[in-house]
């Protein structure tokens, strides 16, 4: 019997064609982007398994929908490892996203027009945490604090706004901070005003699990994360909650975790992507795992050693240094936009994102700085070394741009190739297995 990428091959050229060059263009280049990772192999069978037939509306024990036995087995064993993981008393695995994770929680636990307190987008927080663009700043009040001179978050500032505006809910963690966020000085804000406490941990879940960052759990009332980044898995998300699962809701009734149940199904979501559970199960039961924490421990490393080399390469880096996976680079201050910096950096071989930084002046699109991550480099098994390598050519390439306006710029093809041969060469000494890669050991 053929397999299914056989078959693909044979029956659909067009679209194996595209994901073959898929394939090559991760093996090929460095990829620096905070919010992706490459998926266990393990992960990958998971999510192309036959679970994906199944709808399975409600929770295990009580479906909507005949044969699912073993479905439900699934989706409590990743509740269970999730729960594990996180030392959390209550998990829901459900949410298709983190973003998903975040509106659940905000649409079943506020009334429209209540005021949220969140990091404002240019210091370093997500849409969904109050973005006027987004649902969570139009259907609610929004309100946010930033990051002090020095870029770290300031808290006296959070703390003034809460006693001011009296938000339902505060927000925290970031999709753009390299620091350690203060879990229990938020609660501590939260409690002064009588506000729920949601943390989004995101860009931070592997370090929280293996203690390498301090954990939420006990400290908000809800925490979200997405199962991709720094899990290793799949595209989705966890709401967790830890001491106060069984403390009441707004309604004065019902708990927050019998608030979180209904406010997934039926009141936000449909049937739960089983497939995808299957995966989520699996990426944490590799979370707990030896090698697991020498990659994240690798992740740590190598972000201080590449915002440490860029440094001594003349770059500012935003509050100075990292904690976690993500050095801020501020490009403006040579003569950079961060798309130009992007393009650039893309066209040979080097992916990274533009990233608004505190007090930038340009619009999102156009940016004054770029994010650079370590999730993907680390699993592949990169280590402090290659980050003295990788922040090299990073150098050479904004250094060879002819800016020709915020938009425009010019580079050397010679260079270009050159760094794009310079890159291949070192991409393929850390290969990705067919269609990912596992934790390799140090």
């Amino acid at each position: 019997m053929r397999s299914g990428s056989e078959l693909l091959a044979e029956e659909d050229p067009a679209l194996f064609a595209l994901l073959e060059g898929e394939y090559e263009r991760q093996q090929d280049t460095l990829v620096m982007v905070a919010s992706c990772s490459i998926a266990d192999p393990s992960v990958l069978a998971c999510q192309g398994s036959v679970a994906v037939n199944v709808t399975a509306e409600g929770y295990p024990g009580k479906r909507y929908h005949a044969g699912c036995e073993r479905i439900d087995g699934i989706e409590q064993l990743a509740i269970d490892r999730a729960k594990t993981a996180f030392q959390a008393r209550y998990a829901n695995t459900q949410p298709h996203s983190a973003t998903s994770a975040n509106y659940i929680v905000l649409s079943h636990l506020l009334a429209p027009g209540d005021t949220i307190l969140g990091m404002g987008l240019r210091a370093g927080g997500h849409l969904t945490h109050g973005s006027k663009v987004s649902m969570s700043g139009q259907y609610f009040r929004s309100v946010h604090y930033g990051v002090d001179e020095n870029g770290f978050i300031d808290y006296e500032q959070a703390a003034r706004m809460a006693r001011e505006f009296k938000p339902r809910l505060i927000i925290c963690g970031a999709t753009a901070y390299s620091r350690i966020v203060d879990f229990r000085r938020f609660r501590e804000i939260a409690d002064e005003v009588n506000a729920y406490l949601l943390a989004d941990i995101s860009h931070i879940a592997g370090l929280v699990i293996t203690g390498l960052h301090p954990s939420p759990i006990d400290h908000a009332h809800f925490t979200t994360t997405c199962t991709h980044k720094q899990l290793y898995g799949p595209r989705g998300g966890l709401i967790l909650l830890g001491r106060d699962h069984e403390a009441l809701g707004p309604d004065g009734k019902h708990t927050l975790t019998d608030l979180m149940r209904r406010a997934v199904f039926p009141y936000f979501q449909g049937a739960p992507i089983i497939n995808a559970m299957a995966a989520k199960a699996r990426a944490l039961a590799v979370a707990v795992t030896p090698g697991f924490k020498a990659t994240a421990e690798r992740i740590v490393e190598d972000a201080r050693a590449l915002a440490q080399a860029l440094q001594e390469r003349g770059y500012r880096i935003i509050s100075g240094g990292t904690d976690n996976h993500i050095v801020l680079v501020d490009v403006a201050a040579r003569g950079l936009t961060g798309l130009l910096a992007e393009q650039a950096l893309e066209a040979c071989g080097i992916i990274v994102n533009k990233n608004s930084i505190p007090g930038d002046k340009n619009p999102a699109e156009i940016a004054s700085g770029v994010r650079l991550g370590t999730n993907t480099l680390a699993g592949r098994g990169y280590g402090p070394r290659e980050m003295e390598l990788c922040a090299d050519l990073f150098h050479r390439v904004l250094s060879g741009i002819e800016v020709l306006g915020p938009r425009e710029y010019s580079l050397s093809p010679t260079l270009q190739a050159g760094i794009r041969a310079e890159v291949r060469a070192l991409s393929r000494r850390f290969p990705i297995p067919r269609y990912a890669a596992a934790h390799p050991e140090p």
